[in-house]
């Protein structure tokens, strides 16, 4: 019996008559990375709006670890241990990385909205937001303004911060976007090394990065969901390579679409 702690069951958004996502049926294990993939307008998107509650499905179900969740709200799932990591480096900019740790550490502690408390009730938290920035690899940065960080350095200072939330699931929103051969390699091993005795779900548009990480990989086309596997059934599968590559001929390693 395989444990899982993210089902959805018939997964559908429609936008006024177009079908974004149909009849999506997902299964994501505990302790696993899985990768959601898929052509540009494939769904992925939308699925994980969907997912991470900040749109309501048309129909279908979700369930996190057995509990009905399709009419919870974001920061009702955010609670129960769902934390999303954006899209767009979602960090204060002004501040410095070990300070923006430090807030992701407030919210899970309930402060954060006392903006008033001295710096010193705060500075309880520096040994654990240390931590987190050694897990990532950013302990050298930590007096860093985050507006100088490099861009790769950028998302790794947000799956710090969502790491200070202490999730039991992850997810991942494109974590290499816009980033260069370097930043993709130091990213991709910084997911595998936080997934330990974590679940992560992450949306992906190239297929290199999911190839060495992911345990499963779903791919979407056009809102459906069309093959799921390893990298190498899904690599091999010949649907995949006509979705993504318009043949099925070649070779998918390090598509990008």
């Amino acid at each position: 019996m395989t444990d899982v702690i993210l089902e959805t069951k018939r997964l559908t958004k429609e936008f006024k008559g177009f079908t974004a996502v149909s009849e999506v049926n997902l299964q994501v294990q505990r302790g696993h990375i899985h990768a959601l993939i898929g052509p540009n307008g494939a769904g992925k998107t939308t699925c994980f709006n969907l997912l991470t509650k900040f749109l309501v499905p048309t129909s279908g179900q979700i369930l996190f670890n057995g509990s009905d969740i399709t009419s919870a709200k974001p920061a009702q799932i955010a609670r129960q241990g769902i934390i999303r990591s954006f899209q767009i480096s979602a960090v204060f900019p002004h501040l410095t990385v070990m300070e923006n740790v430090r807030i992701g550490l407030q919210r899970k502690l309930g402060t954060s909205f006392h903006f008033w408390k001295s710096e010193q009730s705060l500075n309880q938290l520096n040994a654990r937001a240390m931590e987190l920035l050694a897990e990532v690899d950013l302990t050298s940065f930590a007096d860093t303004v985050t507006v100088d960080l490099p861009y790769g350095r950028k998302r790794a200072l947000e799956i710090a911060t969502t790491l200070a939330m202490e999730p039991e699931m992850m997810l991942l929103d494109e974590p290499t976007q816009g980033m260069g051969h370097e930043d993709v390699h130091r990213v991709t091993e910084l997911i595998k090394k936080v997934s330990a005795g974590r679940t992560i779900l992450m949306v992906e548009h190239n297929m290199s990065v999911v190839s060495g990480i992911c345990d499963k990989i779903s791919v979407l086309q056009r809102g459906a969901m069309l093959a799921e596997g390893t990298y190498q059934e899904v690599s091999t599968n010949p649907k995949v390579m006509e979705a993504y590559m318009g043949s099925t001929s070649g070779e998918l390693e390090g598509a990008h679409a």
